[in-house]
This record gives C-alpha cells, sequence and structure tokens, in this order.
C-alpha cells in the first residue's frame, strides 16, 4: 500500500485551503499513492471562534469536503481528511473536529469526532482551551479501506494510550493520528509517543501534520510543529516530513503488522487487577 502524508500551512479561509489542498491530492496521486492522507483542521486554522462561525458550515455544506469528494472520485484516490472543523447539529453550539474517510467513489465512508480537548497551558504564552469552541466525540472508530483496518485518532488522542489499545484490540492495522501539534509540546513529546503507539499495539501510525505559521485574515495567527510521520509496528520511523508543507509518499508492508505481533503478542496479555487504593 502506497499512502501519501499532505503536510499544510493552512490559513482560516476554507477557500484557499481548499485549492491548495487539490492540486497536492492530484500530486498524490501522481506520485503513485492509493491513500492521502491530511492533517487536523485542514479546512481552517483559526483562533477566532467568531470567525470560524462566519466560514465554516455543517457537515454536508462543506465545500472543501465537497472537492474532496469529486476529486477521489476523479483519481480513483482514497483520501482521510485528518480533520475538518464543522458546525455540529443543534442544539450543540460548539464545532466538531471531525475526521472523515472517503472512498474513491467520493462517498464518506466512516467519521470520527475528537474525543480528547486540547485544554492545557503549555506557557505563559501559548494557551489552549479546544473545549470552550469543540465538542468532544464519544465513540472509537475503525474502518476499511484498501483490506486494512483503519483506527481514527486526532492530535491530543495521541497522550491516551488506551484509545490505541483498543482500537488494534478491535482489529486496527493502521492508526492515524493527523495533527496540529504545538511547538510548544512537539519537540519533546510527538515523535516518542507515536512511536510508543506503534509499539504498544504493533500497528503502522500514519500522523499528517500542519507546519509552520498559519495566516489569520481575523484574530491571533497560530503555529504548529509540522514533522508528519510515519511509523512502522516495530518503531521504526519510516518519514519525518521536516518543517515545510510537501507531499510525502511511502510504502507500507502490511505483513510486518502481523510480524511485529507475533514476536511481541502483547495485545493478548491484558490482566484485571485491583486497586490502587485511593
Amino acid at each position: 500500500m502506497r499512502v501519501a502524508l499532505l503536510q499544510m500551512t493552512s490559513s482560516d479561509d476554507p477557500v484557499e485551503n481548499s485549492a491548495t489542498l487539490r492540486e497536492m491530492l492530484r500530486a498524490a496521486k501522481g506520485a503513485g499513492a492509493e491513500i492521502a492522507l491530511t492533517p487536523e483542521v485542514t479546512n481552517c486554522v483559526s483562533m477566532d471562534r467568531a470567525h470560524q462561525h462566519r466560514v465554516l458550515a455543517p457537515q454536508e455544506d462543506d465545500q472543501l469536503l465537497h472537492m474532496v469528494q469529486s476529486e477521489s472520485q476523479a483519481l480513483g484516490l482514497w483520501v482521510l481528511l485528518g480533520s475538518l472543523a464543522v458546525k455540529s447539529d443543534p442544539p450543540e453550539q460548539r464545532f466538531a473536529n471531525r475526521s472523515l474517510m472517503i472512498s474513491p467513489e467520493g462517498a464518506v465512508t466512516a467519521t470520527y469526532d475528537k474525543m480528547h480537548m486540547f485544554d492545557v497551558q503549555v506557557s505563559e504564552a501559548e494557551t489552549y482551551r479546544e473545549s470552550s469552541g469543540y465538542a468532544p466525540g464519544d465513540r472509537a472508530v475503525t474502518t476499511q479501506a484498501l483490506g486494512a483496518t483503519f483506527g481514527l485518532t486526532i492530535c491530543y488522542d495521541l497522550r491516551f494510550a488506551y484509545l490505541y489499545r483498543a482500537l488494534a484490540q478491535a482489529g486496527a492495522q493502521i492508526l492515524t493520528v493527523p495533527a496540529a501539534f504545538s511547538p510548544g509540546t512537539g519537540p519533546a513529546h510527538w515523535q516518542p509517543l507515536l512511536q510508543a503507539r506503534a509499539i504498544e499495539t504493533g500497528c503502522f501510525v500514519l500522523a499528517p501534520a500542519q507546519c509552520g505559521t498559519h495566516p489569520a485574515q481575523s484574530g491571533k495567527s497560530r503555529q504548529t510543529y509540522g514533522h508528519s510521520m510515519v511509523i512502522a509496528p516495530w518503531g521504526e520511523v519510516l518519514l519525518d516530513a521536516g518543517t515545510d508543507p510537501g507531499v510525502h509518499c511511502v510504502d507500507l508492508d502490511l505483513a510486518k503488522v502481523e510480524d511485529a505481533r507475533r514476536k511481541v503478542p502483547a495485545l493478548t496479555h491484558d490482566r484485571t487487577f485491583k486497586g490502587p487504593d485511593a
């Protein structure tokens, strides 16, 4: 399976981002990719909630999604939209941070809403309250594509190992971690956490990322860490995309999943236990 990770510097303008993504999808197909994966909040990177309310839409009306469905069909390409920021169904007023798998027929075959909200203070200058603008999901999701089982996650989910174990035990061979990772935490945490999730589960981990300084028409501009990665089931780094936008292809051999799990069958070694007492 040839996968393409699209590393992007999305702005807060969904129309602009759609045009950029269209060209990247075509480049991925030209490089022989069978599936292309995009980062978190592909359609709009914004710190301004009022601006988001002006430019975002419900899933069924999202124009970038419609473009991807059309391009997927035209190119015969699977696409994982790492996530879109979309308006939720009423009465929920917050947005959804939603990952969508698109088939070569242009159909949405699976969706996953990010469960773990990035509510942190990395430093005096870098504070996030994702839950103020986004409603958390409550359902883990696996889906089929290209003869493999994918487990869908998003960014901050990466810190919650139990989710990845559950996905792997439900049959996932490939775990996706689209991200807009903080430059404050990325240098210390991004690669080790991705490798840990791969090693713990014996899965491939595909992590397409946002990078650089994101142009903003409204509000504060955001920076993200980049370094889209592909990690093998034994923990090897197969791709580190650095800090610039681009299309990066990697060939996966799913036999390596079976091999890693045969050598260390940790997914079958769960134990029930007592305590610790409070």
